[in-house]
């Protein structure tokens, strides 16, 4: 009767296939210990010729041993080439990133323009002050017209501001008027022949 994969025992690298595993079963069994150094070297060379190195062959070999004592399940004991890993080492995850969670009253600002809005409103009085606060308005009002493309009123960029700027940013639809944006549809695509 066949033995089906379902009924062997489970690969630990299924990518060097069970003859490898084998290979280093029958290691584990030799009592000799230059005899098992031996046999490890003749299966790192097996794996080498299944799996040439692509890059750096120093760093490849050294995968190749530590692969071997995954597969070994750390109980290989042989006169290493390199040091092996430990188990600790592979079971080791690494330290969770710490993600940015900024209170965005509005999201669709980001959080680089609200800043922009309040480093803007500590500027002293002048044209420079002026200009910067016009271009930023004019970039609430592109970055608002993502959200909303059927049209943003400019007395909405106003009041964002006055809220963001608490007050040191007061702008008129009367004094100030922002430019017009329009969504344009996309492009239409010609049809190939």
């Amino acid at each position: 009767m066949l033995d089906y994969n379902t009924q062997l025992k489970r690969l630990v690298l299924p990518e060097y296939g069970r003859t490898i595993q084998r290979m280093v079963d029958h290691c584990l069994t030799l009592d000799d210990r230059d005899e098992r150094t031996r046999c490890a070297h003749t299966i790192v060379k097996t794996m080498k010729t299944l799996f040439p190195a692509q890059g750096n062959q120093e760093e490849y070999t050294r995968k190749l041993w530590d692969h071997l004592a995954i597969m070994a399940d750390f109980r290989l004991d042989i006169d290493w080439p390199f040091a092996p890993p430990q188990r600790e080492q592979l079971d080791a995850h690494p330290e969770p990133v710490p993600y940015y969670q900024a209170d965005l009253p509005t999201r669709q600002y980001g959080a680089v323009l609200p800043e922009m809005i309040r480093r803007a409103a500590e500027l002293l009085p002048g044209p420079d002050r002026d200009a910067m606060i016009l271009l930023l308005a004019n970039q609430m009002k592109k970055m608002m017209l993502s959200f909303n493309p059927e049209g943003v009123e400019d007395a909405k960029v106003f009041k964002d501001i006055r809220i963001i700027s608490r007050g040191a940013i007061d702008l008129r639809p009367d004094e100030v008027i922002l430019q017009q944006y329009h969504m344009l549809p996309p492009p239409k695509r010609k049809k190939k022949k």
